[in-house]
């Protein structure tokens, strides 16, 4: 990870002796660790230069110690270098909200377009992803089984090398299907730059994006500031994504590169998984980078990633409002703590049964088949499970790579969530839980006919 060495130089800094001596050490550390980091030598030592003149001049306010004041001042310096205070905004304006990716081969761009539709996917909205790559002759192959791992359609047109007429078509098949987020995968390199940066002008022309974000390798490091300002002539850039966060000594290089340009870093790649992109946040970062903790990342990365059965959720399934989004939810909550056998337990007298009883020797490998066989679901098929039919079982076990028998298995458990959805709209479970039929909008006979 980026400024690895920072952490153990800052331990050592709190660790007592003369203050003046300390701050000197801890410069030379960090100056060092930028430098490593592959940051700009003239922004590493005005950026350390800051810090030693605010740590040994400027009064800390009351109550704050000196080695409180430090960190305070080493924290806020780290995050202005990186981008400041300000938090990227990533919901969409408006719908549907067309992304054109663009970046230098090699940069990770098409894994990069299923992490960002894997992101707004779990966000509940409904994506479509474009192959516009013309120059590399697997790239729509990769995109389509990439969508497919994550359960997003893919339009593209192989044997056509007009990747234009590619981006404008898949825009407006997405536009018709009423998709929320579209976004466009394109070519990373031809025989010239010119070119590349050419087809990037015309079909941000053509297409209209509402927002063209550029991918950057974090291993270029300070690179980073030119790749950014050239593509930014060629088409305004909207937002940066930088990649490959998890193994790179550059990464520093490319961030404070970036920053350095007044462009937005909007998300991180930190991992080869689908999963591991995070939105941005300079403070975050650094708190990380410093060891300080990072509780409301963790607090966000378990609002996203566990999918926690929220108070909404239990609603929804008293409604009898159940489909494969919410069995979703339990699914990933159960692989930790089991939420939902929780909110059960809470509800006086009820004594239903939880669904999802497996062995716990085969309960992980179980876990991961179902959720694999919901991520090859359609939208219509995740909003209404009761259209899956034998044939639409067969596709779906193909693209999540398991048995019929399996998504045969997975439909049962979710037969059982509207069997026990069925036994919570009862008026005596409804009496114990404070809520009325006419709260849920339900007549008497239908609240009582469990």
């Amino acid at each position: 990870m980026v400024f690895d060495n920072i952490r153990s130089a800052l331990a050592r800094f709190l660790k007592g002796g003369d203050y003046e001596k300390a701050v000197d050490e801890f410069i030379r550390e960090l100056q060092k660790e930028l430098v490593r980091a592959d940051v700009n030598l003239k922004l590493a030592m005005e950026l350390t230069s800051r810090i030693k003149e605010r740590a040994l001049k400027a009064e800390p306010p009351p109550g704050i110690s000196r080695k409180e004041w430090f960190i305070t001042v080493v924290y806020e310096e780290l995050t202005r270098l990186l981008g400041g205070e300000r938090k990227p905004s990533v919901k969409p304006a408006k719908k549907p909200w067309v992304i054109m990716l663009v970046g230098l081969q090699g940069s990770g761009k098409t894994t990069t377009t299923a992490k960002l539709a894997y992101f707004y996917k779990l966000e509940g909205l409904r994506v479509g992803l474009v192959a516009a790559d013309t120059f590399r002759p697997a790239a729509y192959m990769q995109l389509k089984q990439l969508g497919e791992q994550v359960g997003v359609p893919v339009y593209g047109e192989p044997g056509n090398s007009d990747a234009v007429a590619i981006a404008v078509k898949g825009v407006e098949f997405f536009r018709e299907r009423k998709m929320d987020v579209i976004i466009i995968d394109t070519a990373g390199r031809h025989h010239r730059e010119e070119d590349l940066l050419e087809e990037m002008k015309k079909m941000s022309e053509h297409v209209k994006p509402d927002e063209v974000m550029l991918v950057i390798d974090a291993a270029i490091g300070q690179q980073a500031f030119n790749i950014a300002r050239r593509f930014h002539e060629a088409t305004p850039i909207g937002s940066i994504i930088v990649t490959k966060l998890d193994g790179t000594a550059k990464g520093g290089g490319a961030l404070s590169a970036v920053a350095a340009t007044g462009a937005s870093i909007k998300f991180i790649g930190t991992g080869e998984k689908i999963d591991e992109l995070e939105v941005f946040n300079p403070p975050r970062f650094v708190s990380r980078i410093l060891g300080l903790g990072d509780i409301e990342s963790l607090i966000e990365k378990v609002r996203r990633v566990q999918l926690d059965f929220t108070e909404e959720d239990a609603r929804r399934l008293i409604e009898g409002k159940v489909n494969m989004r919410l069995v979703y939810k339990q699914l990933v909550s159960l692989r930790k703590m089991g939420p939902l056998g929780k909110i059960m337990q809470m509800i006086p007298g009820l004594g239903v049964k939880i669904p999802f009883e497996v062995d716990s020797k085969q309960l992980e490998e179980k876990m991961s088949k179902w959720l694999a066989i919901i991520n090859s679901m359609t939208y219509e098929e995740l909003d209404n499970p009761d259209i899956i039919d034998r044939s639409r079982m067969k596709r779906i076990a193909r693209g999540a790579g398991v048995e019929v028998e399996d998504v045969k298995e997975l439909l049962k458990q979710y037969e059982l969530v509207k069997k026990l959805s069925k036994q919570l709209r009862r008026k005596d479970v409804l009496k114990r839980l404070g809520i009325r039929p006419e709260d849920l909008r339900l007549g008497d006979g239908e609240a009582g006919g469990a």
